[in-house]
């Protein structure tokens, strides 16, 4: 297989000049680069609703207890500044 890429000479140079800080050619650089293993995440993936609770753990009991109550229930109110839902009790 081969694959065309364009790139401005400031990046085909740039590739050049990193292929050859390593002794290699850019097809060999970029060979070594399709062989390398990706990155690993530094810490294991969470289910949102435990990285929304562990954030939220962080919030000062202050900050806390100015939160409104019935912000879930009323979110279109404090999100988009439209009336209060009678409708909601």
């Amino acid at each position: 297989m081969s694959l065309t890429v364009k790139l401005s000479d400031e990046e085909a140079t740039a590739l050049q000049a990193k292929a050859a800080a390593e002794g290699l050619s850019v097809e060999e650089w970029i060979k070594k680069l399709a062989e390398q293993e990706p990155p690993v995440a530094s810490r294991p993936r969470q289910h949102i609703a435990d990285v929304i609770v562990e954030n939220m753990r962080k919030v000062p009991p202050e900050i806390m207890a100015t939160m409104p109550k019935d912000g879930a229930s009323q979110h279109d109110h404090y999100t988009y500044g439209l009336p209060k839902r009678k409708d909601l009790a």
